[in-house]
């Protein structure tokens, strides 16, 4: 089973999704601590300097939104602000983010002691009581679940053990709790947008052994979701889809735990009935409102509340677990597709803001959060998204190393004991986060074409296996040294090219043939969307119409630019009816109106 290499080891190298992860740095950072911790200091009982009066909210330093004091949600965005900037001080070393990071914890450890020793929030106790007596109450569950990941990722990413004491604590309310819950309705462990509590439980268990959790995750591992999947059913359709995958994420965990097949089962059922029955959308995705479409019927939900991105996090996360557990690439296939329709298409290239929706309509327009007045959940799964790529490059066993990604990256590790530094790269010069094609080459250089260096500590025998995506067209051609390999189906072992040797200090050169293809609405076979391998192409107009083959009909629109050209190359023009449309990648559209599935004849 392949194992992540550990996130520390693996750093991103210049390319788009280093230079969108540099954006969100950058906006971590810029984040007022008074603004990320003003309703936890409230809940605190404290006052906001300055502020015991507000005569204008547009002027002040307060956070907005689902952040405001009057929503019920507030606080939910400081958990994935910890998560995200643990991961970066992780992956990056970086001591400004670290400082600020701490000082948040300190600060909620103090609010802690304030509140008694325990419950530490951004909503009042009295929420649960609430949700207890079944009155109407915006998912409090959600919101501590986002408290309880941070600090569970701080404490992983950072050994910083003030972040532990809180969540002790905080665990012992939780305890109590449920003894005053249980004569009443035991089962209130299963409303308010729980599910992520049960992955939360598993992974503190995980950590510590201590009998408290695992009573509480027992509380919560017996969704009605399970039961249905387990005998065949389809819970998914209708149901809201950060719900239901965040169950299944905790039912991953609790397999990496117990190792019982009939949880990966389970998991593997959800997959089937989220994915593989039910079809997606080109970017990948499935839902439409933050619900889950009903299988096959894609046309009627093409609108402009498509693709959640929470949802597409969700998944990837799943994508992720289920990849590591079966070393099957059709995960790894749809993370690929996920990241550049997802990750990078619902993040604002300029500001790094996100698009909570991504619409699917003729003539759409992305609408992108705003730094500080929005706050809504996917601003919070987009913050931590930026983190988690590096984390889907490289894996490795104890006696193979796979790339997954073609995402240019620097690992460090260790196989069979002897260190491995492998750096994958576009294949081109790079000078800061600039790239430079080669002088006096005279060759066009594709996207599609990389270069990976392996260098060891001493001669190691061990299987390089490179994912040969199922997008490439014609014969994808690796050479390592001066030994080409023309890839043809008898080399390929379940989507991989295999290579087993010593190596020492080599250079293998990787290209991928692609040519664009057409992708039908799974329900309605005359809209088609532009593909190029896994990108989507959007089309710069409304109305657009196919009338042949995307090969055939769209002319390469190339220039040479010092600025990311490997990742502007995929753009194209279509003459038809007196007028060009243009074909960019869409992670590209930034506030331009654009139309994916376009009309065939």
């Amino acid at each position: 089973m392949p194992e992540k290499i550990s996130a520390e080891r693996v750093r991103l190298l210049p390319g788009v999704f280093r230079k969108r992860m540099e954006i969100n740095r950058q906006y971590l950072l810029s984040l007022d601590t008074r603004a990320l911790l003003q309703n936890y200091a409230l809940e605190a009982g404290l006052q906001l300097e300055g502020y015991q009066s507000l005569s204008d909210p547009e002027s002040s330093w307060l956070h907005w939104g689902w952040e405001s004091p009057s929503c019920q949600l507030r606080g939910h965005f400081l958990g994935h602000w910890m998560s995200a900037a643990a991961y970066i001080v992780r992956s990056e070393n970086d001591r400004v983010l670290k400082a600020k990071l701490f000082d948040v914890v300190d600060k909620l450890r103090e609010y802690q002691l304030r509140n008694g020793g325990r419950w530490v929030g951004p909503i009042p106790e009295k929420y649960f009581d609430m949700l207890l007596a079944g009155n109407d109450i915006w998912s409090p569950q959600y919101v501590m679940h986002k408290l309880f990941m941070g600090l569970l990722d701080v404490y992983e990413c950072t050994s910083y053990a003030p972040a532990m004491t809180i969540l002790s604590h905080l665990s012992d309310w939780y305890v109590d709790w449920f003894e005053k819950a249980d004569p009443i309705d035991p089962g209130v462990a299963y409303r308010g947008e729980a599910g992520g509590m049960l992955e939360i439980w598993v992974r503190l268990y995980r950590i510590s052994g201590e009998e408290k959790y695992r009573g509480l995750l027992k509380r919560y591992e017996y969704p009605q979701m399970f039961e249905v999947l387990r005998e065949g059913g389809d819970p998914l359709t209708g149901m809201h889809t950060n719900t239901s995958i965040p169950w299944i994420l905790g039912a991953a965990r609790i397999y990496q735990v117990r190792r019982k097949e009939s949880w990966l089962d389970t998991v593997k059922a959800f997959w089937d009935c989220a994915v593989s029955k039910r079809g997606y959308f080109c970017t990948g995705s499935a839902n439409a409102g933050e619900f889950w479409i009903p299988p096959g019927q894609f046309s009627e939900y093409a609108t402009d509340r498509t693709q959640e991105f929470c949802t597409v996090y969700n998944m990837v996360r799943l994508a992720d677990f289920l990849f590591r557990f079966t070393g099957d690439t059709v995960y790894a296939e749809y993370i690929e597709r996920c990241l550049y329709n997802g990750f990078l298409a619902q993040q604002d290239k300029k500001s790094g803001m996100p698009s909570y929706f991504l619409p699917m309509s003729s003539g759409g327009k992305k609408k992108w959060g705003s730094r500080t007045r929005d706050f809504w959940c996917c601003h919070g799964s987009m913050i931590q998204a930026q983190t988690m790529v590096n984390g889907l490059i490289f894996y490795k066993d104890e006696d193979s190393l796979t790339v997954a990604q073609y995402i240019p990256a620097r690992a460090e590790l260790k196989i069979s004991g002897t260190p491995v530094v492998i750096e994958l790269k576009s294949d081109m010069k790079f000078e800061g986060n600039s790239s430079l094609y080669k002088e006096f080459e005279g060759t066009e250089h594709s996207r599609w074409s990389f270069s990976l260096a392996l260098r060891t500590g001493r001669p190691q025998r061990f299987m390089l296996k490179l994912r040969i995506p199922s997008w490439v067209k014609g014969m994808p051609v690796v050479s390592v040294g001066d030994e080409r390999r023309f890839i043809t189906e008898d080399v390929l072992k379940d989507g991989y090219l295999k290579i087993d040797r010593e190596w020492d200090e080599q250079v293998i050169k990787i290209c991928f043939p692609v040519e664009l293809s057409a992708e039908s609405l799974p329900d309605k076979p005359d809209k088609k969307a532009v593909m190029e391998g896994p990108v989507a192409l959007a089309a710069l107009a409304e109305d657009v119409l196919l009338y042949d083959e995307p090969k055939k009909i769209l002319a390469k629109k190339s220039e040479h630019s010092y600025d990311e050209w490997p990742w502007l190359q995929s753009h194209y023009v279509l003459s038809y009816g007196g007028r060009n449309i243009e074909f960019v990648p869409l992670y590209e559209v930034d506030d331009r109106e654009y139309t994916l599935y376009c009309n065939t004849r």
